[in-house]
């Protein structure tokens, strides 16, 4: 029985399965399954899609940000309002059908911006261009999930697609700790009351994935879907936001997530887009030392909480090869010339002086 249809039956059995004590075990395991199977799926649809015909986009700039949707929802347009790309615009579905690049030049700082094709139901199983839609989709900065004001259900199939391949956008990952061991059975510390998982749960899934023994550690309330997130290894955490076009089209538009409305065609908040598409990728700028002066001129743009080895590696690569400390200045550190290691995180405005072997 192929992948799909094996997930079909199992998550109708989870449906068909009243959850009490004595089957949280057994929901425990069949979760469990359905995460493999995907991962499975996944695999499957790289290697059928891997012969050409994919997005061979070089990242450029300080940050990427993609744009999903569903085909006609306004993302050709809107990309050549944002950017310097001219990406073919039509009243009809499926216009894009390849990766259309641009850059998007605020405050100074470069983001490149990636029109994908439209996704499709079933797009987290490589139907259609799904493939390497979500592939893109997991290596992009910020994703723009551009919904339809005059069509509903769009995020949550969007959701769902992007959940099946592992991402998980606008979440954090979960607060778990495993230190595994080779015998000793299981012990499990938990720091807060599980009221959305149970304990049954939690044995039937580390059984799954062929983990007997070790300490695991739950620093919060999670789920079962969760905890095998943390176990699968293979999750994104992406932030995400959630633009609705074509609010000109109607009346009123509700979902309970936040969202800036748009008008791509009357370039209604346009330039809201691009500070909240700034805002949410969160940067710090950070300056060079040499020896004799600072160059306030030419900042280094980093992503919040980056530390000195990100720092390194955005230099010639002798600095991170031959890297001894470094010297900082700024609000990262206690007193100004401080000496700190490749794990140091920095602030904005920190100067950075980088003292080789």
């Amino acid at each position: 029985m192929d992948a799909e249809k094996r997930i079909a039956e199992l998550e109708e059995e989870i449906r068909n399965t009243k959850r009490h004590k004595g089957t949280e075990h057994h929901i425990g395991r069949l979760l469990a399954k359905i995460a493999r199977l995907r991962r499975e799926l996944i695999l499957q649809a790289s290697k059928k899609s891997g012969g050409g015909g994919g997005f061979t986009i070089k990242k450029e700039g300080n940050a990427t940000v993609v744009f999903v949707g569903f085909p006609s929802v306004g993302k050709s347009t809107l990309l050549s309002l944002v950017t310097n790309a001219e990406s073919k615009v039509a009243a009809y579905d499926f216009t894009t059908i390849s990766c259309i690049p641009g850059m998007m030049d605020y405050n100074g700082i470069k983001i490149q911006i990636l029109d994908l094709p439209g996704i499709i139901r079933g797009a987290g199983e490589g139907k259609g261009r799904g493939k390497e839609v979500i592939s893109a989709a997991r290596s992009a900065d910020l994703i723009l999930i551009l919904l339809d004001a005059t069509k509903s259900g769009q995020l949550q199939i969007i959701r769902d697609e992007l959940t099946k391949v592992g991402i998980r956008f606008n979440s954090k990952p979960p607060d778990l700790v495993l230190k595994k061991d080779v015998r000793g059975g299981v012990t499990v510390i938990s720091a807060r009351r599980l009221t959305r998982i149970s304990r049954e749960e939690i044995f039937a899934i580390l059984n799954e994935y062929g983990i007997h023994n070790g300490t695991l550690t739950i620093r919060q309330n999670i789920d079962a879907n969760q905890f095998i997130d943390f176990l699968e290894k293979n999750r994104m955490y992406i932030p995400a936001v959630i633009v609705v076009n074509k609010i000109d089209l109607v009346d009123n538009f509700n979902i309970k997530e936040d969202y800036l409305p748009i008008s791509a065609v009357n370039k209604t908040n346009i330039e809201e887009l691009k500070k909240l598409i700034f805002e949410k990728l969160n940067f710090i700028k950070v300056y060079t030392k040499p020896r004799k002066e600072v160059k306030m001129d030419e900042p280094m743009v980093l992503k919040r909480g980056s530390t000195i080895k990100i720092f390194c590696k955005k230099l010639p690569r002798g600095f991170l090869k031959n890297f001894r400390y470094a010297l900082v200045w700024g609000k990262s550190v206690k007193f100004p010339g401080q000496r700190v290691g490749l794990n140091h995180v920095l602030e904005e405005g920190d100067i950075i002086r980088i003292v080789k072997r």
